[in-house]
């Protein structure tokens, strides 16, 4: 597939800067366009092949994929463009403004694709890797447990391996699978990989094993073939807060303390100013609509203004399209006993307040649009966390209130993994990691996946 991208891309670049002419060549050299543009497509699908853009690991599953895609683009056109200032070369501009743009879009929207294609397949059980893993039973069974439920990484969990444990069954209790073995010496571990096929060990807390062990175990997969993958007891921690450093030979981790300011403030605040001026200007036409059908629907106010609670727990007016009958507030105390949410949230699916535009403006998410000038006024950001209302702040427990530490957001990982229908605890769990694990290249990944949940209106109501 990238070989066919890439050919692509230079054959279209030299077709529109050069026509049908077979003899084009570099002004002052005697070198043909048609061999440049082989050379370059090879170096291109050798870059990648270079940046480990194919390996297993990388494949299928976050970003780096993607990254690494574009380093090696970027990389190769870079050199070209200082080979060509150095040696004097003129090489034609639109041929490569064509050439990379056209090509690097097109490798990452064909790994894409395959993406899209593997997921599929891994929910079926194929192309995954077996894992046996090793450690104590409630290790093993949470990271099971967080195995299945992200079956798209390719990994799928066939055994367990409890060294040094007492009381272990023929079967682990909460993940349901089968115990290999709770003997502390490598060839008894090297059986049990044998016996359930397993292509690669994942060793997790609470395994009694002694360092020596571990290293001749490492070497031992080594020579089989088999992959070693550590799983430290770290949760909702995102790459690049973990930095490894080598201390007498003892791979440390380091754990980075999340901060949101300086240089990353600015930044953030400058995405939040211009993506909502450019949206502000680009949908007004359609909020003019929109006000001018909620109010000849039942002649009410169009905005309607709560308080919310926003960053620090500093409360401000949060604007919405009115959605609901003028009277909705009045009317909730008789509605607490149908609530459909969970934990301090108030849901109903066939909310009676609703109007019928109302309903629609829901439905994809119109309604939030005013929202808009909050993030121009600075009380909220393009994403992040849900806004909360000053009752549900006063019912959070204390781990929730980290949710306060960054501006409420327009959109956030709670919107793009499914909004309402997701429980409480879920919801929560989301906003924590992305206070935890904020960037702006995080932010520019929501705000794309928000255009999907938009327009398929999954979990609005």
């Amino acid at each position: 597939m990238d070989a066919l991208v890439i050919t692509w891309a230079m054959t279209g670049a030299y077709v529109v800067r050069f026509g049908n002419d077979p003899n084009a060549t570099v002004e002052g050299y005697d070198a043909n366009y048609v061999w440049l543009s082989a050379v370059l497509a090879i170096l291109w699908w050798v870059m990648l092949g270079a940046w480990s853009s194919r390996k297993n690991r990388i494949l299928g599953s976050g970003a780096d994929e993607y990254k690494r895609v574009a380093a090696a683009s970027l990389w190769l056109f870079g050199c070209v463009a200082i080979l060509s200032y150095v040696l004097r070369v003129e090489t034609a501009r639109g041929y490569v403004g064509i050439a990379f743009p056209a090509g690097l879009l097109g490798l990452l929207f064909s790994r894409w694709l395959l993406r899209q294609h593997l997921h599929v397949d891994r929910a079926r059980g194929r192309s995954t890797s077996r894992l046996l893993l090793i450690g104590g039973p409630s290790a093993v069974a949470h990271l099971a447990s967080s195995l299945e439920a992200s079956r798209h990484t390719g990994y799928q969990a066939v055994a367990s391996y409890s060294p040094g444990s007492d009381n272990a069954g023929p079967i682990e209790p909460e993940s349901g699978l089968p115990v290999l073995g709770t003997a502390v010496d490598t060839p008894s571990i090297l059986k049990a990989i044998e016996a359930c096929s397993a292509d690669a060990v994942a060793i997790s807390a609470g395994v009694q094993l002694h360092p020596q062990t571990l290293r001749h175990l490492g070497w031992e997969l080594a020579a089989r073939n088999v992959g070693m993958i550590m799983a430290p007891a770290l949760t909702d921690i995102a790459g690049p807060r973990i930095h490894t450093q080598q201390v007498a030979g003892l791979p440390l981790i380091h754990v980075t303390t999340p901060t949101l300011e300086g240089g990353q403030l600015v930044a953030k605040r400058m995405l939040d100013v211009l993506v909502s001026v450019a949206l502000i200007l680009l949908t007004s036409p359609i909020m003019i609509i929109i006000a001018a059908l909620i109010k000849i629907d039942d002649r009410g106010p169009v905005i309607f203004r709560q308080e919310r609670v926003g960053m620090a727990g500093v409360t401000f007016r949060m604007f919405k399209f009115r959605s609901m009958v003028t009277d909705a507030e009045e009317r909730l105390a008789g509605l607490t006993s149908q609530n459909e949410g969970s934990g301090v949230l108030f849901k109903l699916k066939s909310d009676p307040r609703v109007t019928k535009i109302g309903s629609v403006l829901r439905r994809y998410s119109l309604d939030e649009l005013p929202q808009l000038f909050n993030i121009l006024m600075g009380s909220m950001s393009l994403v992040g966390p849900r806004p909360p209302l000053p009752s549900e702040v006063a019912a959070y427990e204390h781990d929730v209130r980290r949710r306060l530490l960054v501006k409420p957001g327009l959109t956030g990982l709670w919107q793009v993994s499914g909004r309402s229908n997701l429980s409480w605890q879920d919801a929560v769990r989301l906003d924590l990691y992305y206070v935890e694990n904020w960037s702006l290249a995080g932010d520019l990944i929501i705000l794309l996946k928000t255009v999907k949940a938009v327009f398929t209106s999954s979990g609005a109501y």
